[in-house]
């Protein structure tokens, strides 16, 4: 019967408590900002959708005798940048090379030079004081049922 968490979501030997605790906030400070990136990812799709969207509007527009309109659209929202000289792309590209790019290093680093690279620690002992043992559907592991 295997009890308590794999040897990969252990703590080494040596590692304090408020150490687990500062692992476990860089963490989740880094689950946070994959948030961020799947919400700019987001807004670059949908802003591109939105742009091709335009291209019907234009066209309903014309067909419908509103010429003047039509053409403003065309010609001051279709291809227009989001942001000064940015498309969405180039907004998600700078946030995934810059900052994204960064905080994961550091949290990559962090674990590696206090956890021995272990990832979270802090979530493993929380399950393992929250769970009932022995109960089903409290099992400390994958394919453990006792």
């Amino acid at each position: 019967m295997v009890e308590g968490p794999d040897a990969e979501h252990r703590r080494p030997e040596g590692l304090d408590d408020v150490t687990v605790q500062a692992l476990g906030k860089l963490s989740e400070a880094l689950e946070t900002v994959e948030r961020v990136r799947g919400h700019l990812y987001a807004m670059h799709q949908l802003t591109g959708t939105a742009d091709f969207m335009l291209d019907e509007a234009v066209s309903l527009f014309m067909q419908a005798g509103h010429t003047e309109m039509a053409d403003r659209i065309q010609r001051e929202l279709i291809g227009r940048n989001v942001i000064p000289g940015h498309w969405t792309f180039q907004i998600v590209e700078a946030y995934d090379d810059g900052y994204y790019a960064e905080f994961r290093d550091v949290e990559r680093d962090a674990r590696n030079q206090l956890a021995q690279g272990r990832r979270h620690l802090y979530e493993a002992e929380l399950k393992e004081r929250r769970r009932t043992h022995g109960r089903p559907g409290h099992e400390a592991l994958p394919g453990y049922s006792g």
